[in-house]
């Protein structure tokens, strides 16, 4: 079952990184929070519509002041109101936002204490409630086709309902990080599988170039230069196959990967895809500049993956701090 999901993010992200992005977003954030912590109720209210996609979903955490610290400088509340739960706050960079039918929103308790101090909790909402605005898209670098925009929520009226699992007590102490961080790791392994894709095609692409372009008389193929560039992108994608791999074999063994293991698979994915693809623009020379050609496409959607889901920056300091624990 693994691997006939992983299979599909591979193939669509030769083609269509952003759509992966969307579906991703919608099935395997969204959808895999709500299934994953919601009550029985709660899955069969949302999170079928979102697996079968016929509701589409946002999972919203990041603001406008957090970024990287998405939990130490949120500033999104839920304050208690009898019976019900009062949300306010703004997120941004969130995929599928503008036209999500379905968001997990993620915000901190105001009991009056510090915001560091703040429990964690993640609420489902439904698009047209009370309060809540879903501004038109942003105009990205890439990933057209992944809608991506603000969320404003002003004195958004839940019920209990509508808190994720139905209870705090699951939130409590580290409970709400450590929820969204499992989320984290999801779509960090998930980011190899899209980086897989985006290689694997930058180099059928350059093969075909190499073979049909002539230069001085014969296919720049020939050249050693040209030669040295294609064997780096094979054998990216080699270590990019095997890491996807394991992750599947790791799945069906029923073993869950690790936050640090996550972390260090995605900063690799990443900026392999990032390398390759500017390399096969780099072999196209000036038409892989052109918009015209495939992989000046690839290679601006590939950048993408060394931002979102945690920079690499982030990654590299979740590393050292797994490795340095004693």
């Amino acid at each position: 079952m693994v691997a006939f999901s992983v299979i599909p993010i591979i193939e669509l992200s030769r083609v269509c990184p952003g759509m992966v992005t969307a579906m991703g977003v919608s099935m395997g954030l969204t959808g895999a929070a709500v299934m994953s912590k919601g009550t029985i109720e709660q899955k069969e209210r949302w999170g079928l519509d979102l697996l079968t996609m016929d509701k589409i979903g946002a999972w919203a955490i990041t603001e406008p002041d957090s970024g990287s610290d998405a939990f130490g400088s949120m500033m999104a509340t839920a304050r208690r109101d009898g019976d019900e739960y009062i949300l306010n706050g703004s997120k941004t960079f969130i995929t599928n936002g503008p036209y999500a039918d379905v968001i997990v929103f993620i915000c901190k308790l105001d009991e009056g204490n510090p915001p560091a101090e703040r429990t964690v909790l993640q609420f489902v909402l439904d698009s047209g409630m009370e309060g809540l605005e879903q501004p038109k898209p942003f105009r990205k670098m890439g990933i057209h086709s992944s809608p991506t925009g603000m969320l404003y929520l002003n004195d958004v009226r839940v019920g209990v309902d509508r808190l994720l699992g139905g209870s705090e007590e699951a939130f409590k102490g580290s409970g709400g990080r450590d929820a969204s961080k499992a989320t984290f790791s999801m779509e960090r392994t998930g980011v190899s599988a899209m980086a897989l894709g985006i290689v694997d095609r930058c180099l059928e692409l350059s093969l075909e170039y190499a073979r049909e372009r002539e230069q001085f008389g014969q296919p720049i193929g020939q050249f050693q230069l040209i030669q040295l560039k294609l064997a780096k992108m094979e054998v990216a994608r080699m270590n990019l196959q095997n890491l996807v791999f394991r992750h599947i074999e790791m799945a069906v063994e029923g073993e869950a990967i690790d936050f640090a293991e996550a972390s260090a698979a995605k900063l690799y994915s990443a900026q392999t895809a990032t390398e390759v693809a500017l390399e096969a623009v780099q072999l196209f020379g000036g038409n892989g500049y052109m918009a015209e050609y495939e992989v000046e496409q690839l290679a601006r959607d590939a950048k993408v993956l060394q931002i979102y889901a945690g920079t690499d920056e982030i990654q590299i300091s979740q590393i050292a701090r797994s490795l340095l624990a004693p």
